[in-house]
């Protein structure tokens, strides 16, 4: 049974990829729907505190918003900032579930997903969104306590799924940073650009061309 990783962000939501050519930012109508410069919401919370405490699972999102959103004159209620985040920052990329279905369908896989992540996301993403149907379970970094590419956040993941050399796993991650330190611990690591990324990979491309025949 081999085991294959995803990425969320830029792989299987089809939203802030790596290569800024490649992103489909959520927030960019913030202006419009709640007087929010997105350009400063991403060079300020995005910064901190979200990727310096929240992803690291040291603050949770909804604290640190309802701190810095005054901040910026929004009066309304932070539940609905967050829900609005949510929906809006789930957009599935189409053409890659069409193959992890695939992928799940020839029972040859266990799928898993590896992020850095806030909580309430992780949790929307599994249970609200589906990913729980075709992902066995997912690693993200609040409840890790660290953020890829670190040792712990991978060491984490090789003692959960008590991975071997022998038998490695395959991940799919837009972030070239992830991909340098997973192939230097000896996994097969795939640089994500789209669903044909998937072909790159021997193992992938012969289970997906037998089951998408």
């Amino acid at each position: 049974m081999k085991k294959i990783i995803f990425d969320v962000d830029g792989v299987l939501i089809d939203g802030y990829h790596y290569r800024p050519e490649l992103r489909k930012c959520w927030h960019k109508n913030l202006n419009e729907d709640f007087g929010i410069d997105p350009e400063y919401f991403s060079n300020t919370f995005f910064i901190d505190p979200f990727s310096s405490k929240v992803l690291p699972g040291d603050l949770d999102l909804k604290e640190a918003l309802s701190e810095w959103l005054p901040s910026v004159g929004y009066t309304g209620k932070v539940d609905t900032f967050i829900q609005y985040w949510l929906k809006n920052d789930s957009t599935l990329n189409p053409a890659l579930m069409h193959k992890i279905k695939a992928l799940k369908k020839s029972g040859l896989t266990q799928l898993y997903i590896a992020t850095n992540q806030a909580h309430i996301r992780a949790h929307y993403l599994m249970d609200t969104l589906g990913l729980a149907e075709y992902f066995d379970d997912i690693f993200y970094s609040a409840k890790i306590r660290s953020m890829k590419p670190s040792t712990e956040y991978f060491d984490y993941i090789i003692k959960s799924l008590n991975l071997t050399s022998e038998n490695p796993p395959i991940i799919f991650d837009d972030t070239p940073d992830v991909i340098e330190f997973t192939k230097s611990i000896g996994w097969e690591s795939y640089e994500f650009i789209n669903a044909d990324t998937l072909h790159e990979c021997p193992c992938v491309d012969k289970i997906l061309k037998n089951e998408l025949a």
